[in-house]
């Protein structure tokens, strides 16, 4: 596993590993929360195989999801993810995805990591774009990513089918030369 270290003012990005897997499952196997998510957990050995099986450990691999966890520096407390997906057709476009403990919601932690990552993202791999694919239904990640200056590109009706039902998909994007924050 790389040993990638982003720290922002209140945060370390870091690469998920086995350690973590207790915290991991603590808030993603929530299934209210997370029902927007195509993933949820329903033992820590779920969280075990996809973190040994289903993450890369390298994160500039086309066509691999690479895993970040968030931690407030000051406490140690692991709050949530960052998923980062490099397209396998398109070596300069990535996807994220994150997912926040829900206790830790409301205190800008999400965008201090998406900025964190996004200016990784842009300006120490190169990436030209990046892309968000979120259920119109999940408010708070629409308002999310739009406050981070993504912009909406398409909606997809019923075109994913997750957790036993068919629902639309909003893609948000953003290119390098439209980030703003460094």
């Amino acid at each position: 596993m790389e040993s990638i270290r982003l720290i922002s003012s209140r945060l370390l990005l870091r690469p998920i590993h086995l350690a973590d897997a207790s915290g991991v499952f603590q808030y993603r196997s929530n299934h209210l929360v997370n029902r927007y998510q195509g993933w949820i957990p329903e033992t820590i050995a779920d969280v075990n195989d996809f973190i040994v099986n289903r993450v890369s450990p390298v994160i500039n691999e086309p066509g691999t999801w690479f895993q970040f966890v968030i931690i407030i520096q000051d406490t140690g407390e692991l709050v949530g993810d960052i998923g980062v997906h490099v397209s396998a057709e398109n070596n300069f476009q990535v996807e994220l995805g994150i997912t926040l403990n829900e206790v830790f919601q409301g205190n800008g932690y999400a965008t201090e990591a998406l900025r964190e990552i996004i200016s990784y993202l842009f300006n120490q791999l190169g990436k030209r774009r990046i892309i968000a694919s979120i259920d119109p239904r999940n408010l708070r990640s629409v308002s999310l990513f739009e406050r981070l200056g993504f912009r909406r590109e398409a909606h997809f009706r019923e075109s994913l089918f997750i957790n036993g039902e068919w629902v639309d998909d909003l893609v948000y994007a953003m290119l390098k030369d439209e980030w703003n924050f460094g």
